[in-house]
């Protein structure tokens, strides 16, 4: 199969939506199939082929929100090298900027698109109306949200249950809706595979010592992750256990902000940013880690919680949806409501080393479940769905398809 991945965000850009399309690219190559990447340049205002042209980067401007940029729903010079690809289905990640692009190359080329709804844009409307007309700004995204993802292609894959009743309770879509987990090439974070050397030279750096417990949180820095709550609690931790240090992985709006926070509560010597890290180097700063946490409140999935577990780490997360289904309470980690239950499951886990130890085991094996080779072939079944009783496609061009359309007008057809 010849499959185009249509996408705002993919590598060198790092986060759980390009590491999971880069995964999913993988995956399908080593099934034998072609895959082609049409994504954004993330640097310059200009187009890059790569790759022997089966990558097209497609200049834009910067939104404001965090490194995204947004393309012209259709650039010219990249509508050639597609048809050239001559593409069996288009699956899309995002739904605006190269989301809308390819859109108009399915309609155009007659390609089937399939699409997979990776972001709850409500839990986002305030980086945009700074706080203003929010109910007016979800009426329009809810609006925008249903007419990608219901009038412009065939299938629709969310990731989580959480996602699915978001399009059939709330927004009443009576289409398919295929919950399909995201993968992820779990085989990266496991210990054994991971070079100690490397992980003692980066504990050296950072300067933790050999008995020092290493509570990782990976991900975004901005207040939807609900970073201050760990930070702030990491305090009431160091009155109990003064060996333990706070590992922040991630970049984000709010990283300053935090640092601050830090050293507001006098505990900076044991709050370690680490910034923006390569996706390369991301197991190692697991590997340095006891436990995982997160308490955001706007996953569709939590990707790091699934990357965690791989690593063998015990997970401790917020009671929500999105890690349900991931994280089984007192068996793989604990999930938490309140501060006080997040402290009274930090302790457990911070002065039990044998329940961190056989917990972790037991989050090892339950992210088999989410390993690419499963993730690959249940999406390679929707794009069987979406292309069951096609007729083959004629690749005709733009022109010749509004020629048609403007005939059948002219004849009352």
């Amino acid at each position: 199969m010849r499959i185009g991945i249509f996408t705002d965000t993919y590598p060198p850009y790092i986060n759980g939506v390009s590491t999971s399309i880069k995964m999913l690219e993988n995956a399908l190559r080593k099934k034998g199939h072609k895959v082609f990447i049409v994504t954004v340049n993330p640097e310059e205002m200009s187009y890059q082929f790569e790759d022997n042209g089966r990558i097209i980067r497609i200049p834009g401007i910067p939104t404001g929100i965090y490194d995204y940029r947004l393309t012209t729903f259709y650039p010219i010079r990249a509508v050639n090298k597609i048809k050239e690809w001559n593409l069996d289905i288009i699956h899309t990640h995002t739904e605006f900027g190269i989301g809308t692009f390819a859109r108009v190359i399915g309609k155009q080329f007659d390609i089937p698109v399939v699409h997979t709804y990776h972001t709850m844009y409500e839990d986002y409307v305030h980086y945009i109306t700074k706080g203003y007309f929010d109910h007016t700004s979800k009426k329009i995204v809810e609006y925008l949200t249903k007419f990608y993802c219901d009038k412009t292609i065939e299938e629709l894959i969310v990731p989580t249950k959480k996602t699915y009743d978001l399009f059939k309770e709330k927004y009443k879509y009576d289409r398919n809706v295929h919950i399909i987990p995201t993968g992820i090439e779990i085989e990266r974070f496991y210990k054994e595979k991971l070079n100690n050397d490397k992980i003692n030279k980066l504990r050296e750096e950072l300067k933790i010592k050999e008995d020092d417990i290493v509570v990782i949180f990976v991900g975004r820095i901005a207040s939807e992750k609900s970073v201050d709550f760990l930070i702030n609690n990491h305090s009431e931790i160091l009155k109990r256990n003064s060996n333990t240090k706070l590992l922040i992985v991630g970049d984000g709006p709010d990283l300053e902000n935090y640092k601050n926070l830090a050293k507001k509560n006098k505990i900076e010597d044991s709050v370690i940013f680490v910034g923006k890290v390569p996706w390369d180097k991301i197991p190692l700063y697991y590997g340095l880690a006891h436990i995982f946490v997160t308490a955001s409140h706007t996953e569709t999935q939590g990707l790091t919680v699934i990357e965690a577990m791989a690593a063998t780490l015990p997970v401790v997360a917020l009671n929500d949806e999105s890690f349900r289904n991931v994280v089984i309470d007192d068996l793989n980690g604990y999930l938490f409501n309140n501060k006080k239950e997040y402290l009274n499951k930090m302790f457990k886990l911070l002065n039990d080393k044998e329940l961190r130890e056989k917990m972790g085991l037991q989050a090892r094996i339950n992210s088999e479940t989410y390993s690419s080779k499963y993730f690959a072939e249940r999406v390679l079944d929707v794009y069987r769905l979406a292309l069951k009783g096609r007729k083959p496609k004629k690749n005709k061009s733009f022109f010749s398809r509004l020629k048609n359309t403007v005939k059948k007008g002219l004849h009352g057809k």
